[in-house]
C-alpha cells in the first residue's frame, strides 16, 4: 500500500459507482487496487477486464489476502462476499478516481504529448518537493485513476502522466484529471496512423488544455503554432526562440549529461542536468513553465532538478568494458533523432542498434531514411537494424548489419562491439529491444 489512506465506507463507494452492494464490512477502504500480485491488505480491489487478463479470477484470492471488498461487474459469476456489482468495472474505477480528485485541494499538473511526458514528469516530481506523480508510465484510462487514488493526502502537488491514442480519450479522462496546468511537451509524428494527420494530433493533445478550470495555465511549445489557440486560460510558452521560457547555448558533455541557459522574465538561469540527453533542455524548459505558473520561486525550484532521476529504459546509461544506452522504453523520430545526436556527443566509437519506430502513417519510409542518414552523418560506424528495416539501412548508405530478431543482434553485436565503445539501442515498446539491452549491459559488466 501507499501513503494513502482514503477511509470511505463500502456504502460510500457503492455510491460513487452507482453499484449493489452485496454483503457487508465495516472495515474502511485504505486503497483502491487492480493488481492481485501486490499488497492488498485492506484495499478495494477492482477486478478489470482486458484482453489478456481478467481480475475476477483472482476475487477469491484478494478477499482471503486481507481486501476489504471487490468490485465486480454484474454478469459476472462471481458470489463472494463483499462485493459491489457494477455495469463497468473500468467506469467504476474512473468513477472512483474522480471521488479522489475531489476530496484534493492541491496543484495537479497533467502533461502530454508525443515524447517527453515521463521525462518532464519526473523533472518535475524533483522539482515540486513532497508532489507526487505517476509511477512509470501511468497514463492511460487504467494508469491516470490509479495514480489519483494512490495520492496521500498530505502530497504538496499532483503530476499526472496522460497519453492518448485516439480522438476523446483525453477528455474521458479530464473529470478524473481537473488540472490546474496542463503541458503539452510536442506534437511530432507520433500516432500519424492512428490520428490521420497532424491537425487531429493537435486537437487531441489539446483536450487537456481543455480540461483546464478558471485560473488553469497551458504550458506550450512556441513552435507548435496549431497548439496556440484563444481560450480563458493563460499561457506559458516554451522554446528555442520567442518563448516566455527560452532555451539557448545546449551543449552535453563526454557522458552525454546535458548543460544550457533557460532565459525568463525573472532572469536567466544555468541548468546542468543529472540525466543524460540533449532533449531534457526542452523538457526543463517545460517545467519551469509550471513553476512559473504555481508561482514558484525559480532558483531554488531548478536546485531541485539536480536531483532528478530518469525512469527505466530511458536513456539509461551503463559503463564496463563498453557503455550500454539503454533507451528501448519507445521510439519516434524526435526521440531517436535526440537520442544519436547524445551518443554521438559521448567518447568512443559509436554503435546505433535500432528497430521499427511505430505508427508512423505514410511517413514511416521517410522517417526511417532520415535518421539512417543521420546516424551515417554523426559518425556512427555501425549501424544494426533488427527486425523489419523501413528504410534505416538505406539512409546509413547500405552499409547496415540486419538482424532478424534479437538474438541474431546479439551473435551481431558480439562480434563487432570493441571495449570503450558506445552502444544505442531504440525502438518502439512492440520491439521489446530492452531484452537486447539488459543482455549487452551482463555483458558489458562480464
Amino acid at each position: 500500500m501507499t501513503g494513502v489512506f482514503l477511509g470511505w465506507s463500502l456504502g460510500d463507494v457503492a455510491d460513487a459507482v452507482g453499484g449493489d452492494l452485496v454483503g457487508r464490512s465495516d472495515r474502511p477502504v485504505a486503497a483502491v487496487v487492480s493488481d492481485s500480485r501486490g499488497d492488498v491488505d485492506g484495499g478495494l480491489f477492482v477486478a478489470l477486464e482486458g484482453d489478456t487478463f481478467d481480475g475476477h479470477s483472482y476475487v477469491d484470492q484478494v478477499l482471503s489476502s486481507g481486501a476489504v471488498a471487490v468490485v465486480v461487474q454484474s454478469d459476472s459469476a462471481v458470489d463472494a462476499t463483499p462485493r459491489i456489482e457494477v455495469e463497468s468495472t473500468g467506469d467504476a474505477l474512473a468513477a472512483l478516481a474522480v471521488k479522489r480528485r475531489d476530496e484534493l485541494d492541491i496543484p495537479t499538473i497533467a502533461i502530454t504529448g508525443s515524447t517527453g511526458k515521463t521525462s518532464t514528469k519526473d523533472l518535475l516530481a524533483a522539482g515540486l518537493d513532497g508532489s507526487w506523480a505517476s509511477p512509470r508510465s501511468f497514463n492511460n484510462e487504467i494508469g491516470v485513476p490509479l495514480t489519483v487514488l494512490s495520492t496521500p493526502s498530505d502530497a504538496t502537488a499532483l503530476i499526472l502522466e496522460v497519453g492518448t491514442r485516439g480522438t476523446g480519450q483525453i477528455e474521458w479522462l479530464a473529470p478524473i484529471i481537473k488540472p490546474s496546468v496542463s503541458v503539452i511537451t510536442n506534437l511530432g509524428l507520433v500516432h500519424l496512423e492512428t490520428f490521420g494527420s497532424l491537425r487531429n494530433l493537435a486537437n487531441a493533445k489539446y483536450e487537456l488544455i481543455d480540461a483546464l478550470g478558471p485560473g488553469g495555465v497551458a504550458v506550450l511549445p512556441a513552435d507548435e503554432p496549431s497548439l496556440l489557440r484563444e481560450g480563458s486560460h493563460k499561457t506559458i510558452t516554451f522554446g528555442k526562440t520567442g518563448a516566455d521560457v527560452m532555451v539557448t547555448d545546449v551543449t552535453t558533455d563526454d557522458g552525454g549529461l546535458p548543460s544550457f541557459t533557460l532565459h525568463t522574465a525573472e532572469g536567466d538561469l544555468l541548468v546542468s542536468l543529472p540525466l543524460p540527453g540533449a532533449h531534457h533542455a526542452s523538457n526543463t524548459a517545460a517545467a519551469v513553465g509550471v513553476a512559473l505558473a504555481l508561482g514558484l520561486e525559480i532558483e531554488a525550484f531548478v536546485s531541485r532538478l539536480e536531483s532528478a532521476t530518469g525512469s527505466d529504459w530511458r536513456m539509461d546509461v551503463h559503463r564496463g568494458r563498453y557503455t550500454v544506452v539503454n533507451d528501448a522504453y519507445n521510439a519516434n523520430p524526435q526521440s531517436v533523432e535526440s537520442a544519436l545526436t547524445t551518443v554521438a556527443s559521448m567518447s568512443g566509437r559509436h554503435i546505433a542498434v535500432l528497430g521499427l519506430m511505430a505508427e508512423l502513417g505514410s511517413a514511416c519510409e521517410r522517417e526511417h531514411i532520415r535518421l539512417g542518414r543521420i546516424a551515417s552523418d554523426l559518425g556512427f560506424c555501425e549501424l544494426v537494424v533488427v527486425g523489419p528495416d523501413h528504410g534505416f539501412a538505406v539512409g546509413f548508405g547500405g552499409n547496415a548489419r540486419k538482424a532478424a530478431n534479437i538474438e541474431d543482434a546479439a551473435d551481431t553485436l558480439a562480434g563487432i562491439v570493441e571495449p570503450g565503445d558506445v552502444v544505442l539501442v531504440k525502438a518502439s515498446r512492440s520491439a521489446s529491444l530492452e531484452r537486447l539491452a539488459l543482455q549487452l549491459i551482463k555483458d558489458s559488466a562480464s
